[in-house]
C-alpha cells in the first residue's frame, strides 16, 4: 500500500445533521477497513443551543473546543467544560451527553475512533518555523490548522494550507515523513490499526 497526503480544504467539508437530528456537523474525513461504515472519524459540530449528542456504541469520541465562549458536557457521572481557548475531553459513545453552549453558539472539533480497532491520540502544538511528522507504516496522520498558515511541501510543488484546513497523511506499507513550514497551533491526531490491516 502506497503512502497519501491528502489536502482538505474547509469549505469542502461536508455539512450534514447530526445523527439524532439535534444539530449539525461539517464533517472533514472518515476511513476504515474494507466493509465497515468507518473505523475513524474527523468532524467539527456546530452547537447553537443545549442538545443532546448522538449515541454512538463502541465508539471512544474526544471534543475539543475551537471556537465560542464555552461548551459544558452534561452526563450522568456530573458536567465537564470545554473552556477556551481549547479545552478538550474524552468521553465514550455510549454516554448520554447533553451539550450546552456557554455564552453563544460554539464549535468543537470531533475525534470519533472504533474501539477495539483503531488506538487514537490527539495533540495540541504550537506551529513555529517547520514541523515535521512521522507516521508508521499502516498508520494515519491528520493535522488540522487551528490558526496560522502553513505551507505543505509535496513531490509536485507545495500547498498553502490556511486556518480551518486539514491534511490527511497516510503511511502505507513504508514510513512516511511529512514536513510543515509556517507559524499557528495546530491539531494533531494520529491513528493506528490494532491488527495487521492499514486503514
Amino acid at each position: 500500500m502506497e503512502a497519501h497526503v491528502t489536502v482538505l480544504p474547509a469549505n469542502e467539508y461536508r455539512r450534514e445533521r447530526w445523527r439524532n437530528g439535534a444539530g449539525w456537523t461539517r464533517e472533514i474525513a472518515r476511513g476504515g477497513r474494507a466493509g465497515a461504515a468507518w473505523d475513524w472519524r474527523f468532524s467539527i459540530a456546530e452547537i447553537d443551543s443545549p442538545a443532546e449528542f448522538s449515541r454512538f456504541d463502541g465508539v471512544e469520541r474526544e471534543q475539543v473546543l475551537l471556537a465560542g465562549g464555552g461548551l459544558r458536557l452534561e452526563c450522568e457521572t456530573g458536567a465537564v467544560t470545554l473552556a477556551p481557548p481549547h479545552g478538550r475531553h474524552r468521553y465514550p459513545g455510549e454516554a448520554a451527553v447533553r451539550g450546552v453552549p456557554l455564552d453563544g453558539p460554539v464549535h468543537a472539533f470531533n475525534l470519533m475512533w472504533r474501539r477495539g480497532r483503531v488506538e487514537a491520540g490527539l495533540w495540541h502544538r504550537p506551529l513555529v518555523g517547520s514541523m515535521v511528522v512521522f507516521a508508521d507504516p499502516g498508520a494515519t496522520w491528520m493535522v488540522h490548522l487551528l490558526m496560522g498558515q502553513a505551507r505543505l511541501p509535496l513531490a509536485n510543488g507545495s500547498v498553502l494550507l490556511e486556518a480551518g484546513d486539514s491534511v490527511l497523511l497516510r503511511a502505507g506499507s513504508q514510513r512516511l515523513r511529512q514536513s510543515l513550514e509556517g507559524h499557528g497551533e495546530a491539531l494533531l491526531v494520529r491513528l493506528s490499526p490494532i491488527g495487521n490491516e492499514p486503514q
